[in-house]
């Protein structure tokens, strides 16, 4: 099925439930980061260099140096059963360039979210990584700077837009477990001099 950019921009939400047992392959996970490939980058450098995982041998080692949706106080993280079931870590090769390129990171990590919603698949970006304990656990060399974390995988939650109210975006859940993410109106967004 064709979707529409829109319609791709509108799924694409920050999922942190997912069914665990949904493969991402290999070949899903490569086709992500030719996406990635093609998008972008700062002078044309191309720094950014990606470490995929889609066994739960290797899940296990990324996922506790991850946290999870800040916002919500009482949830610490997806429980067994709606972990991840891949990961895109990106890296910074030093050896091209000693700076992160923070612009090169976001566009590569919605374009790798965007595909993955064309895919029937979604995902998470996450800065909030214990990046030395990352490193240790899969052996990340000094070459190589931790950048993001995106953990892949099939959905297994609702996610809905809707409008801030009283200034307040963070996003929340109601008590049937359904995520909801304030937007600010258009009208608010634009600056008119």
């Amino acid at each position: 099925m064709h979707h529409t950019i829109h319609e791709l921009i509108v799924k694409n939400r920050s999922y942190r439930r997912f069914y665990e047992t949904e493969q991402v392959d290999e070949q899903t996970l490569k086709s992500l980061i030719e996406l990635a490939r093609l998008t972008p980058s700062t002078r044309n450098l191309q720094p950014l260099k990606f470490i995929i995982s889609n066994t739960p041998a290797r899940n296990e080692k990324i996922f506790p140096t991850l946290a999870w949706a800040g916002y919500l106080k009482d949830w610490k993280c997806p429980p067994e059963g709606e972990r991840p079931s891949a990961y895109i870590i990106i890296v910074v090769d030093k050896n091209i360039t000693p700076n992160r390129h923070e612009h090169d990171e976001g566009i590569v990590s919605q374009t790798i979210l965007l595909g993955a919603v064309e895919r029937g698949f979604g995902g998470c970006i996450i800065a909030s990584v214990k990046r030395q304990e990352l490193a240790e656990n899969l052996g990340i060399g000094n070459q190589y700077e931790i950048a993001l974390v995106i953990a892949l995988g099939k959905p297994n939650e609702s996610v809905v837009i809707t409008e801030v109210q009283n200034d307040d975006i963070k996003y929340f859940r109601d008590e049937s477990g359904i995520h909801y993410v304030p937007k600010r109106s258009l009208n608010d967004l634009i600056v008119n001099l």
